[in-house]
């Protein structure tokens, strides 16, 4: 383990003393309690925290000062940071397209909220029941003078067979309506 102090560090990197002292407030920097910057922790933090579209492009070998005496320094240990800038920025950049995409969808029609189909559902539902359930009343008459059991059952699965098909043959266009009527 290096370890060196601001100036130090400061001059091996060819930075100013008052970037590192940025880096230093912002956090970016790991310091035994002495106040001295570990340099290989420090090095591998600003690896995972860095822009990658601000990192020097011209690679160079810097030399390192040596090391302090490490029986008179404790190191804090370096901070736990779950992801790195990169997968920080992609992470972002993902959300942003699916956050679009479903605009351009609802924008397009091919996207609606799940209230307004369940609001139409629920009406369509209710259409079907109450034709179902009028049956009885439209039937009753006509059931009443029929004793052969096969003529009433024949009778009732006409009549059901008409309300179903009915409620079936709701066109893509009906039931637009209802959704847009919802809303």
């Amino acid at each position: 383990m290096t370890y060196l102090t601001r100036t130090e560090y400061a001059k091996s990197k060819k930075w100013s003393r008052q970037y590192v002292g940025k880096l230093v407030q912002q956090g970016r920097l790991i310091l035994t309690e002495a106040g001295l910057v570990d340099v290989d922790a420090s090095e591998q933090y600003l690896a995972m925290t860095s822009d990658p579209g601000r990192r020097n492009t011209n690679p160079q070998v810097i030399p390192v000062a040596p090391p302090q005496s490490p029986q008179q320094l404790t190191s804090a240990p370096p901070p736990v940071v779950s992801t790195g800038y990169q997968q920080a920025k992609a992470r972002l950049a993902l959300a942003q397209a699916e956050l679009t995409e479903t605009n351009l969808r609802k924008t397009n029609g091919s996207l609606v909220e799940v209230e307004v189909v369940d609001k139409a559902a629920f009406a369509a539902g209710r259409m079907i029941r109450d034709q179902v359930l009028s049956l009885p009343a439209q039937l009753a008459p006509e059931l009443s003078a029929i004793s052969d059991p096969w003529q009433i059952e024949r009778m009732l699965a006409t009549a059901l067979r008409r309300v179903l098909d009915d409620a079936a043959s709701m066109t893509a266009a009906e039931f637009e309506q209802a959704i847009h009527s919802q809303s």
